[in-house]
């Protein structure tokens, strides 16, 4: 029933749940009818993969066309997936069904918002931006949904919060890769309940409670790890498809001690304000980068930029020195990633996996000579409110969760 699209659409109406609107198609013709009527941009991904394999967010339909041109050629037996993309915050859930009740021992937020695969997002525990209604409605959705898979044992659910309302994007009726993570910060011992439920267990008999466990004094934020510089020709843009190869956890009294600490661990290293700052953002999102630019040049970073970056942050009073594109006459962006100066690239890619794109060569050659590429505005966004604080390592502490 999870897996089936036209199954869990049933479900979904029958409950009076809302989904991103979507259709399974089966050819070329149908798929750009369906991405018409639900509007661009629309996120596309064949039927039954995992890690996200082949998912692929498209804004046009030339590249709708290319992408099913090569989905349809490869898998003429399953349909691909069309859903519209809301562009709103992304929220995950692991609970425990006994076929009547649910305990559900944390919300995770992610810091990225959606489109981007949750593997590869920054997850926060307790979540920082969501009001109590939400999460009364995230623990209602969840109880519904595992009683109507007929659940015993665990369940995943990720939800997307657009515009105050709550959408689902997928349920997994297993355990997933944040099971480990939520266990450790909430002390409930998850794989134990489930374990005992499907054994036959009552949850309301175990002593933990149902529905929403309380929240952890402590925040969490797990940070994902990535093995781009030792994968020759790998990108490194984050995207629905997943990339990470593990992950790390910063735990702290408040968010930007746990964050500081994640990033840390995952060898995300503080710019050094003796280099510079090379930023290639794309038209749309040109305006939201610039709060984060006026915080850097505040701070007193020095920007390089292709001509219409240049341009737009010359406009808007932050000094930044012109380079060359890719494929102009050298000394070019290349050159200048090579050099030496350069401390962070801030690349949003306007097309992700594509090895053929100017994008995707300043993202390799930064990514080989050691520099951090950020390609979420979300990401540098919170990097850049850390630095604001002046947080270092003499400022945090070491917390045991093992108790």
């Amino acid at each position: 029933m999870a897996e089936d699209r036209e199954k869990f659409d049933a479900i979904l109406e029958e409950l009076g749940i809302n989904r991103p609107k979507g259709k399974a198609v089966m050819n070329l013709e149908d798929g750009i009818k369906a991405a018409n009527s639900v509007g661009y941009p629309v996120l596309v991904r064949p039927s039954y993969v995992l890690g996200g394999q082949g998912m692929e967010i498209t804004y046009t339909e030339e590249d709708l066309v290319n992408y099913l041109g090569n989905a349809f050629e490869m898998n003429k037996k399953n349909p691909v997936l069309i859903d519209k993309y809301l562009v709103g915050r992304e929220i995950e859930v692991d609970a425990i069904c006994d076929g009547e009740d649910v305990l559900i021992p944390g919300i995770m937020e992610h810091l990225e918002r959606a489109g981007i695969h949750s593997g590869d997002s920054i997850s926060i525990y307790p979540p920082e931006n969501l009001s109590h209604e939400i999460k009364q409605q995230l623990g209602d959705i969840t109880k519904k949904i595992a009683n109507a898979l007929k659940t015993v044992g665990m369940v995943n659910i990720q939800f997307i919060e657009f515009e105050n309302e709550l959408y689902i994007i997928e349920v997994n009726p297993r355990s997933s890769r944040t099971v480990p993570y939520i266990s450790k910060v909430t002390k409930i011992p998850m794989i134990e309940i489930a374990t005992r439920v499907m054994l036959g267990e009552k949850l309301k008999d175990m002593g933990y409670g149902t529905g929403l466990y309380k929240e952890a004094d402590l925040v969490a934020v797990k940070v994902p790890v990535f093995s781009t510089q030792k994968l020759d020709g790998v990108d490194v843009s984050l995207g629905p498809e997943m990339k990470s190869t593990g992950e790390v956890l910063g735990v702290g009294k408040t968010y930007n001690e746990a964050l500081y600490k994640g990033f840390i661990a995952a060898g995300v290293k503080m710019p050094d304000k003796g280099k510079k700052i090379l930023a290639t953002i794309c038209d749309k999102d040109k305006d939201n980068f610039l709060p984060i630019a006026i915080k850097l040049n505040n701070m007193g970073y020095k920007f390089v930029a292709t001509q219409n970056t240049a341009k737009y942050l010359n406009e808007n009073g932050i000094n930044t020195e012109t380079v060359k594109k890719v494929r102009e006459p050298k000394p070019n962006l290349i050159d200048f990633i090579r050099s030496g100066v350069v401390g962070v690239v801030i690349d949003i890619p306007t097309k992700a996996n594509d090895i053929n794109t100017d994008g995707f060569r300043i993202r390799r050659t930064a990514v080989e000579a050691s520099i951090n590429v950020f390609t979420s505005l979300d990401t540098i966004s919170a990097l850049t409110d850390i630095m604001e604080t002046n947080i270092s390592t003499e400022d945090v502490d070491v917390y045991n969760i093992s108790k």
